[in-house]
C-alpha cells in the first residue's frame, strides 16, 4: 500500500494551525510579516506597493491559512491617532470586507520604524543598506508581529 503525503499546509489547515500576519501600512509601501504555522516565530515576508496589497494578500491567503491580521495603528505621543491614520482606516475597513472570516486586530506601532532602523544598525547593515525603506517597512511589520505575539502570552 502506498501512502501519499498531503502538503504540509493542508496538515496545518486541518489541525487548526494557521499563521498570524502583520501589516505596516504606508501610503506608498506596505511591510508584511508572518508567523510560522505553529505561531512561534515572526518573519518578515515582503514589502509591496500599497495599491497591490489586497491582491497580494488574496494570493497569499489562498495558499497559506491565516487566522489573524494585525495592522499597525499609528499614534502620537498623546495617544491620539496620527495623520497617517486617515490612510489606514479605509484600508482596515476594506481588509475586513475582503476577508470577513479572518480576525483583524490593531496594535500601536509607535517607534517601530525607529526600532527597525536600530535593528538594522545592530545587525551590522551598511549605511547604504539601511537606506532601503522597503527593508525598514518589512522589519517594522515584523516588530509589530512580535509585539502582538508577546501581548498574547501575558
Amino acid at each position: 500500500m502506498v501512502y501519499s503525503l498531503l502538503p504540509l499546509n493542508y496538515f496545518y489547515y486541518f489541525c487548526g494551525m494557521a499563521r498570524i500576519m502583520a501589516i505596516d501600512y504606508g501610503s506608498k509601501r506596505v511591510g508584511i510579516a508572518v508567523t510560522d504555522p505553529l505561531q512561534i516565530i515572526a518573519n518578515g515576508l515582503t514589502t509591496v506597493h500599497s495599491k497591490d496589497v489586497i491582491d497580494f494578500l488574496k494570493k497569499y491567503i489562498d495558499k497559506e491559512p491565516v487566522e489573524c491580521i494585525v495592522v499597525g495603528e499609528p499614534k502620537r505621543m498623546s495617544n491620539e491617532p496620527s495623520d497617517a491614520a486617515r490612510f489606514i482606516e479605509p484600508f482596515v475597513i476594506h481588509l475586513k470586507r475582503t476577508f470577513p472570516k479572518i480576525k483583524v486586530e490593531r496594535l500601536d506601532e509607535r517607534f517601530t520604524s525607529k526600532m527597525a532602523f536600530q535593528t538594522m544598525i545592530d545587525g551590522g547593515l551598511k549605511k547604504k543598506d539601511r537606506q532601503n525603506k522597503e527593508l525598514v517597512d518589512e522589519i517594522s511589520a515584523t516588530i509589530i508581529l512580535q509585539s502582538y505575539m508577546q501581548s498574547k502570552q501575558r
